[in-house]
């Protein structure tokens, strides 16, 4: 018999076994692992307490805001009223003081948590965060505001504060803010058109300069988004701290009073919303001659605002069309004041010396900064508006699910507002006028404008909306704007 092959051969003729991988991290990785879900961990905390932070902020803020609107309101009452007697004006002056003193510190307080706010950053990102981000940026885009979100100076957040209180003309130039354009108040949209429209021919430096880059960006959104549009204040926010669906930044349109309402729609020439009148007779000293026209211009204020008594609702358009045809009751009793005044502007203005109309340019308070709006003007206007125009239709879609008749419907929408924001970009003036008789023309052409665009979207929009179901209209009537459908 052979001899058996000794075990250490056989097993060195066998192949060899390639080695065996280890499945366990090295020591190295598993202490990277451990660190890296330490820090991960951390991260979690600090955005859990940081997101505490922003709820406790925001739900502060919205209270404080309630506050601050509940003040507004009674400071707006005490100013309205006219009261008999020397005692009684003074116990009228020490509560108004007193209110102005708390509001003040209200507002105080509510600019420390709104910039607390921004401080704390943007929220983390989520797949529902980003897509009201995206939408968000998208209303920011292509508005005619839009340029003015670059402008963070001191000035610019005085306008936004006046924007966000709904204050009257001589109530922000009372703080040393500009006035801003007011998109309603209560029922009425445009509140202070009668003052708004005469002070900014007047005294139109007491004004923000981008003025009319707000009124063409609320007309448009009121007829698509339910309440008041919070897209307006993007231009001026940081472009991280945009309204979230549901957030404490989408406005409500404020409660007003009834006497509120008797002032600004029954009586619009008086209190608040009265002309300056005195101020541009003191200005230019008029000889008798000039005293009969400027007779014939307080006449004509007084036509002027006799126009105005039926354009005020005392009741909420809830509904698309029931917004769009407010605003063009609004409008309409707007452009119509101004026709009846400027022929008696210009008559007056025509009569003066080249010293006397110098002066009457340069009426009005010193809140504004008169180069910044020397400068300001068409650049708002000639870029396409696409987070106007486009942006509402894609929610309508993604929120009602139009389909058949009512696809083609919305297409004839679209199609209409794309025009009239067209008109409203062709209005806007390649220079801003200098003077009282020329702000008015362009004022006048803008209100026309305006009523155009409301003319070519009121078929439309009355067709799409016929054509929707119950539900679709309780959907389309109170849209939002980044939510989801």
């Amino acid at each position: 018999m052979a001899p058996r092959p000794a075990p250490h051969i056989a097993a060195h003729s066998r192949p060899s076994a390639p080695p065996a991988v280890s499945a366990r991290p090295s020591r190295q990785e598993q202490t990277e692992q451990r660190a890296q879900q330490h820090q991960q961990q951390i991260q979690q905390r600090q955005q859990i307490a940081q997101q505490r932070q922003r709820e406790l902020l925001t739900r502060q803020s919205a209270e404080r805001q309630g506050r601050i609107d509940r003040m507004q309101q009674r400071v707006q009452q005490l100013q309205s009223q006219k009261p008999e007697g020397a005692r009684a004006q003074r116990a009228q002056e020490r509560t108004l003081q007193t209110q102005n003193r708390l509001l003040k510190r209200e507002q105080s307080m509510q600019q420390r948590d709104q910039a607390r706010l921004q401080r704390l950053g943007p929220e983390p990102a989520t797949v529902g965060r980003a897509g009201a981000s995206a939408a968000a940026q998208a209303a920011e885009r292509g508005r005619f505001a839009e340029p003015l979100r670059q402008q963070a100076n001191a000035q610019t957040q005085a306008a936004l504060t006046t924007r966000e209180n709904g204050w009257a003309p001589r109530d922000a130039w009372r703080h040393r803010h500009p006035a801003v354009f007011v998109a309603w108040l209560g029922p009425v949209f445009w509140p202070y058109a009668y003052s708004d429209i005469f002070d900014y021919t007047f005294w139109s430096y007491a004004y923000e300069p981008d003025y009319w880059a707000y009124a063409y960006d609320d007309f448009v959104d009121t007829v698509f988004w339910g309440g008041d549009s919070p897209y307006s204040a993007y231009a001026r926010m940081p472009p991280y701290d945009y309204p979230q669906a549901g957030g404490s930044r989408a406005r409500q349109r404020a409660q007003v009073s009834p006497q509120t309402l008797q002032q600004m729609c029954g009586t619009p020439d008086k209190g608040v919303t009265a002309w300056p009148l005195a101020d541009i007779e003191r200005a230019v000293q008029p000889t008798p001659e000039q005293r009969a026209l400027l007779d014939e211009l307080k006449a004509a204020a007084a036509k002027a605002a006799d126009v105005f008594k039926n354009s005020c609702s005392e009741t909420y358009a809830l509904t698309p069309p029931g917004r769009l045809r407010a605003m063009m009751n609004r409008i309409s009793a707007t452009l119509e004041a101004v026709k009846i005044v400027r022929p008696a502007l210009e008559n007056f203005y025509n009569s003066l010396s080249d010293e006397q109309q110098a002066r009457f340019n340069a009426l009005g308070p010193n809140v504004g900064d008169r180069a910044q709006q020397q400068q300001a003007g068409a650049e708002t206007c000639s870029d396409p508006k696409s987070g106007l125009t486009q942006l509402p239709i894609q929610r309508i879609e993604a929120v009602l699910h139009p389909s058949g008749k009512q696809k083609d419907a919305l297409d004839r929408l679209s199609e209409a507002t794309a025009k009239g924001v067209e008109g409203l970009q062709a209005a806007c003036p390649n220079d801003r006028p200098l003077t009282p008789v020329g702000r008015l023309e362009a004022m006048q052409h803008r209100l026309e404008a305006m009523l155009t665009a409301a003319n070519l979207v009121e078929p439309a929009l009355d067709e799409f909306y016929a054509t929707l179901s119950s539900e679709q209209k309780a959907r389309f009537n109170t849209l939002q704007q980044v939510a989801g459908p």
